[in-house]
């Protein structure tokens, strides 16, 4: 699992230029990088030789070879069905409360792991509606993600509610001030992306929370793209429920399960839609009737994926050791560095910027855009640089802080800047005319 292919460059080493970019300044910044060590401890990538897509998918650590074989060989090949009184009915809580310490500022008890972040968004709202009873609104802006929108359109079919759209600048996001003139005696839920997944603002969930509670609503913030990397405190600033993914920042893995918070005074208040054992106050009495556990694994509903949850507790010692702070400084100093890269070659070819310029505004990822990028991501992801096409013309660079160095950041924006030249040419050379004959 751990072993390099025979052109992968050496764990931490700076990654190969490709053609086009030995012409170009070196990246100033890696020595000076008090993280850049860690880089190190991810598993080296092939024939990558820059990942910007951190914010996708994140990269596995080597220490997570050992835990995935230690469940294979013990805790699953030795112990068997006694491994869930031992140590797996207890991971959905155990994880929740150190994704809780470690990237929430949730104190414990008011995270759980489990399901995917649909299912966790259906479950979340749900349960925000009905313990709103009397309002039908659910509000949330036109530029969150597909499954978000999907989810609380399929929920207002449901349940017979209202969904108030707000318009959001597509390369900024949703502000309390966008909010106000939607939120009143009708409001029950208010959705809200912490970080947009297009453009990386940074929404002010505080501020929010504040105006969502004096109109009476609750608010469910999805933090998929700020969680591991964006500080926050969801206990200090009253947000009512959140849900949040793994595999991104937290590194879990294709697949990994999603994490629910939800405030430890308003538990008993939420009555989760999909009532299954596992969220039983008594997991074992094989019941008549469902009574739901007083606490936060009420949200359970089946078999909880111990597969799913090794990855990302490797990932949050990490940041635990990195501290999230510092994580979140080398984000800013990523971001900064790329979009100073960007200014220089890219947009003079046209290239546009759809993120915030301002850092504290700015999560992850930059959002750049041309009319050329969707060709330009298939022909750079087979020259072993990966970054993110969202329609209809984003190319999206996600920046990892604690896998990525701004080595690896200089090489890939050398690699767009080479391609977006070369198929701009190409239409240019297609279009001129056939030389004509000539003489030995």
């Amino acid at each position: 699992m751990t072993d390099a292919s025979p052109t992968s460059p050496a764990p931490g080493a700076s990654p190969a230029s490709p053609a086009g970019a030995d012409d170009l300044p070196a990246a100033p910044h890696d020595a000076a990088d008090p993280l850049a060590a860690l880089v190190a401890r991810f598993v080296p990538a092939g024939d990558v030789v820059s990942y910007l897509d951190g914010n996708s998918l994140g990269r596995p650590l080597l220490a997570t070879g050992p835990r995935v074989e230690q469940l294979l060989r013990h805790d699953w090949g030795i112990r068997l069905i006694r491994s869930w009184d031992e140590r797996w009915m207890a991971l959905p809580t155990e994880v929740g409360d150190r994704i809780g310490a470690v990237a929430l500022g949730a104190a414990p008890g008011q995270t759980v792991v489990g399901d995917s972040t649909t299912v966790l968004l259906y479950k979340a709202i749900r349960a925000a509606l009905a313990a709103r009873p009397g309002r039908h609104e659910i509000v949330i802006d036109d530029d969150q993600f597909p499954t978000d929108r999907f989810v609380v359109e399929g929920i207002a079919r449901e349940r017979g509610a209202v969904v108030r759209w707000v318009s959001v600048d597509p390369a900024l996001g949703v502000t309390p001030e966008l909010l106000a003139p939607v939120l009143g005696p009708d409001t029950a839920v208010v959705l809200v992306n912490h970080v947009s997944y297009r453009s990386a603002f940074v929404a002010d969930l505080e501020a929010i929370a504040t105006a969502v509670r004096e109109a009476g609503a609750l608010l469910v913030a999805d933090l998929c793209h700020s969680v591991g990397v964006v500080p926050m405190q969801l206990d200090a600033w009253g947000v009512d429920i959140a849900v949040g993914c793994t595999y991104k920042y937290l590194n879990g893995g294709p697949g990994a399960p999603a994490f629910l918070y939800a405030r430890a005074d308003l538990v008993a208040e939420l009555e989760q839609p999909i009532q299954g054992w596992m969220g039983a106050a008594d997991v074992f009495a094989m019941a008549d009737g469902y009574t739901a556990s007083p606490g936060i694994r009420r949200f359970i509903s089946g078999t909880p994926p111990v597969v799913g949850m090794l990855a990302m507790q490797d990932m949050l010692d990490l940041v635990d050791e990195a501290g999230v702070e510092a994580v979140r400084a080398k984000s800013v100093a990523l971001t900064e560095y790329a979009l100073e890269l960007v200014d220089a070659w890219l947009v003079p070819l046209g290239v546009e910027v759809a993120s915030p310029r301002d850092p504290s505004q700015r999560g992850s990822h930059v959002m750049i855009r041309h009319a050329a990028f969707r060709e330009v991501v298939a022909t750079l992801w087979e020259q072993g640089v990966v970054p993110d096409f969202r329609n209809p013309d984003g190319l999206r660079i996600g920046l990892s802080p604690l896998s990525t160095s701004f080595e690896e950041v200089r090489v890939g924006l050398a690699a767009v800047r080479t391609a977006l030249q070369e198929q701009q040419a190409a239409p240019a050379a297609a279009s001129a005319p056939e030389p004509g004959p000539t003489t030995p």
